[in-house]
C-alpha cells in the first residue's frame, strides 16, 4: 500500500495482524558467515552484566506487504558425525520437510529415546520485522536508522498483548503505527536455567521489556514518509527461491546422520529413524549468546541457534 493508504487503514492494519497470529509462516534466504554479520540487522548490545537496554520503535508493512513481520522455523543440531544441521524448514512455506518427517515418525514409535531425538532436532520458530531504532546506548550509531530485527516468540507475545490486551482497562494499540503506536523499552537480563541432564545453562530474558505510552513517532510526515520508503522488502524471507529443495535437505540430513544417502528423489521415500549415535547435546550458553525468544522450550530454541552461528565460523 502507498503512504497515504497506510495512513487511512489503520484499525484495518491492527484487525489483519491479530487475524494473522498462528498464519502462514514465512522464511528467509540463505545464510552465510556474512549473513551473520548482516549490517541491516539489528540486535540487543550486552553490558559487562550481560544487561542489555535499548528503544526501539516497530515500523508497518511496506508497500505489497500484508503483515509488518514475517516468520519461519528452521532446525539446529549436532549429529554423530560431529557435523552441524543448520538449515531453515521447508514448512515454513508451507511444503514437506524431511528432518519435519524424520522427526514425526520417531515421535510415532512411543520410543522415550526417540522421542528426546525428536526433541533435540525440533524445529525454532523465528519473526523478521522492520524497526527504526530511537535509543541504543552502547551502540549509538544504530539510532535513528531502519533496520531489521530478528526476534522470537516472547517479543512477539508483547506485540500481541499490546494488540490484544487481557484487561479491560488498556487501551489496544497498534504497535507498528507510525501515528498511534508505541516505543519499545527493550529490557534483556540473563536468567539460568537446568536442562533435563541437570547442566545449568544461562539464557537472556526479556520479562521486563514494555511499550511506553502510544505517541505519534514525529509531527513530520515528511520524516514519516522517508522512513516509510527506507523500509526494507520482507518478502525475501517468504521467497521458496530462498530455501533449499526437499532432496538438497535429505542429503545434508544423511551426511549429518551417517547414513546411506538419498537415492533419487526422496519425495517418496520413509522418513528416517535411526542413526548410528545419539544427537550431540549442545554445551552450555554462553553469556554472550544472541537470544530472541521465551518460555523453556522457546529459549533453548534461542541457544541452538547461537551454535548454528558458531559452526558457520569454525
Amino acid at each position: 500500500m502507498s503512504f497515504e493508504q497506510l495512513k487511512n487503514k489503520r484499525e484495518s492494519n491492527l484487525a489483519k495482524m491479530l487475524g494473522s497470529a498462528g498464519g502462514p509462516a514465512g522464511g528467509e534466504k540463505k545464510k552465510t558467515k556474512e549473513d551473520y554479520e548482516d549490517k541491516r540487522f539489528w540486535k540487543p548490545t550486552r553490558d559487562e552484566n550481560d544487561v542489555a537496554y535499548a528503544v526501539i520503535r516497530f515500523l508497518p508493512a511496506n508497500e505489497g506487504q500484508d503483515l509488518p513481520w514475517v516468520q519461519y522455523f528452521d532446525h539446529f543440531f549436532k549429529g554423530p558425525t560431529g557435523q552441524w544441521y543448520v538449515e531453515k524448514s521447508l514448512t515454513s512455506i508451507g511444503q514437506a520437510d524431511p528432518l519435519g518427517e524424520s522427526n514425526k515418525a520417531l515421535w510415532d514409535t512411543e520410543i522415550e529415546s526417540n522421542k528426546n531425538i525428536a526433541r533435540a532436532r525440533k524445529r525454532k520458530l523465528h519473526y523478521v520485522s522492520n524497526i527504526l531504532v530511537i535509543s541504543d546506548p552502547l551502540k549509538p550509531e544504530n539510532e535513528g536508522k531502519v533496520m531489521l530485527y530478528n526476534y522470537g516468540t516472547q517479543i512477539h507475545q508483547k506485540l500481541m498483548a499490546a494488540m490484544k490486551p487481557d484487561f479491560a482497562d488498556e487501551k489496544p494499540i497498534d504497535p507498528f503505527d507510525f501515528w498511534e503506536g508505541a516505543n519499545f523499552k527493550l529490557k534483556m537480563r540473563p536468567k539460568k536455567m537446568k536442562q533435563s541432564n541437570g547442566k545449568e545453562v544461562v539464557f537472556p530474558t526479556y520479562d521486563d521489556s514494555a511499550f511506553t505510552e502510544a505517541s505519534e513517532l514525529s509531527d513530520n510526515e515528511q520524516a514519516l514518509k522517508g522512513i516509510y520508503d527506507t523500509l526494507y522488502d520482507l518478502g525475501e524471507f517468504t521467497d521458496p527461491a530462498n530455501f533449499k529443495t526437499y532432496d538438497q535437505l535429505a542429503q545434508r540430513l544423511a551426511e549429518v546422520l551417517d547414513i546411506a544417502p538419498p537415492k533419487g528423489s526422496m519425495e517418496s521415500a520413509p522418513p528416517v529413524l535411526e542413526q548410528s549415535a545419539p544427537v550431540v547435546e549442545a554445551p552450555p550458553i554462553p553469556a554472550q549468546t544472541d537470544s530472541y525468544t521465551s518460555g523453556q522450550e522457546d529459549e533453548m530454541d534461542d541457544i541452538m541457534s547461537h551454535f548454528a552461528k558458531m559452526s558457520e565460523e569454525d
